[in-house]
């Protein structure tokens, strides 16, 4: 307890006797900081031109504003007269990146990972991603996570790192996405002319796209009182990047199929439960 009081009052004794200065330190610190600001701008859009992807632009933007702010501190401490601390900290680099190579292994791991997402760009912001089942859209790459809003408006940070080593699903990276449902007809009902009539009222639904991307009906299963379907549609991602909007198109199709299915007196039977009785 004595030799921390000492050392509070070796700082206190410090900044006393070097208080012209401290008063330069702290403009120094305001002026380092005020330009690690400007610097982190000016960097966006000086390299606007060359990254189009916004996540790469503020990730390295932030790279540059954090060094600037380290060597701001590093000259405040030596200005104040702590520079004893500042020899420890430049003496003691190779020591405490050795010491951060096995403590903070995770840290690094996730600033090298974001490193490399910067640069490689397999998303953008407002893309709809998949990594380890989290499902949302991209919001901001940070040093060590990136922030994705789940589509039921969850704020998930995951690391970097897992995002490198494991598999990532983009579904707006070109701009289509597929959606798909399941319905049962009864066995009795004329698989060909339902196909039809599902394509046709899939197709006419706002927002579903045509051509190469058309609409298609699939058997699923034979189930147990049901022949099921499986109907297959895409939307065009670049026309909005909303859950909400997806899901209302998604919402649109089945509505028409139900309807127009009910039209052709197609009968979609609920699962048959057969009891028996025996007698004791």
């Amino acid at each position: 307890m004595d030799k921390l009081i000492e050392k509070f009052q070796f700082y206190y004794d410090a900044i006393l006797q070097n208080a012209p200065s401290f008063l330069i330190g702290v403009v120094v610190l305001f002026i380092g900081f005020a330009i690690a600001n400007f610097g982190k701008k000016l960097t966006e859009n000086r390299i606007k031109s060359k990254l189009q992807n916004t996540l790469s632009r503020l990730f390295i933007a932030q790279i540059i504003s954090g060094i600037i702010k380290i060597i701001t501190v590093v000259i405040f401490l030596d200005l104040v007269g702590f520079q004893n601390i500042t020899t420890k900290i430049l003496a003691g680099a190779g020591i405490l990146t050795f010491v951060i190579g096995f403590a903070f292994k995770d840290i690094g791991e996730n600033f090298l990972a974001g490193i490399l997402l910067a640069f490689k760009s397999p998303f953008k912001e407002n893309d709809l991603i998949e990594t380890e089942k989290v499902i949302g859209y991209v919001k901001e790459l940070r040093i060590r996570e990136t922030i994705i809003k789940t589509t039921d408006g969850k704020d998930v940070f995951v690391p970097n790192s897992q995002i490198i080593n494991s598999p990532l699903i983009n579904y707006t990276i070109d701009g289509f996405l597929r959606n798909e449902f399941l319905l049962g007809l009864d066995y009795s009902s004329d698989l060909s002319k339902a196909i039809q009539v599902i394509i046709e009222s899939v197709s006419k639904t706002e927002g579903v796209l045509l051509g190469g991307k058309k609409p298609a009906v699939i058997i699923d299963e034979f189930a147990a009182s049901t022949i099921n379907l499986k109907v297959l549609f895409w939307l065009d991602t670049f026309k909005s990047s909303s859950k909400s909007y997806h899901l209302g198109i998604r919402t649109q199709v089945m509505k028409n199929v139900l309807l127009a299915l009910t039209e052709n007196e197609f009968s979609l039977p609920s699962n048959i439960v057969e009891v028996k009785q025996y007698e004791g």
